[in-house]
């Protein structure tokens, strides 16, 4: 791991204005990803792959292709997964929970979560990135995620690996590459 210092106000508030500004500049975000998740008590991490696609102002597909077809979609207050084929739908509206989760995720993806009053941040930096940390206030969020973690590239302020962290210290991470940024995508991607 690459050495990591803590950055000054003064280099905060340029990345956070330099993340913003991309943030917002982004309408559409397609990027292949690798996904690995940690338990303590396997040798090996479990690794998935497959393909993200992001549609502003919220529109979320996760397609897993390697080692399984999964599709997981979340858009305005539902969440849609599809299981190789086995359909199913969750309405997230009702649950402050899971739109809270589903908001982490979006704003993970798009890079913008700093006005959040949910988490407490600690930026960090090193040659090669800037991190931030953020720690959730909320109890709820707590119970499952201890600490998120999101990786930017110094150039272009856009987030290359998210690290979620849960209380027992297992963790997911996901690693984007290949990102194409403002192309066209159809709303049917988002569909069941």
């Amino acid at each position: 791991m690459a050495q990591e210092t803590s950055m000054n106000p003064t280099e905060v508030s340029a990345f956070k204005q330099k993340v913003i500004d991309a943030s917002q500049s982004t309408k559409t975000i397609t990027s292949d990803f690798d996904q690995f998740k940690h338990l303590d008590f396997l040798a090996n991490d479990v690794k998935t792959s497959g393909k993200m696609v992001f549609k502003a102002p919220n529109q979320v597909k996760w397609a897993y292709t390697k080692p399984y077809q999964y599709n997981v979609v979340f858009t305005e207050d539902q969440l849609l997964i599809n299981d190789g084929g086995t359909k199913s739908k969750v309405d997230i509206g009702n649950s402050k929970l899971f739109k809270k989760l589903n908001e982490l995720i979006v704003n993970s993806v798009k890079g913008n979560m700093f006005s959040d009053a949910d988490f407490e941040v600690t930026f960090l930096k090193s040659a090669k990135y800037n991190k931030a940390v953020f720690i959730p206030k909320d109890k709820k969020i707590a119970e499952y995620i201890s600490s998120f973690e999101l990786l930017f590239n110094r150039d272009d302020a856009q987030v290359y690996e998210v690290k979620m962290i849960e209380p027992s210290k297992d963790f997911t991470q996901i690693i984007f590459s290949n990102r194409i940024l403002n192309s066209g995508i159809d709303d049917s991607v988002f569909s069941h």
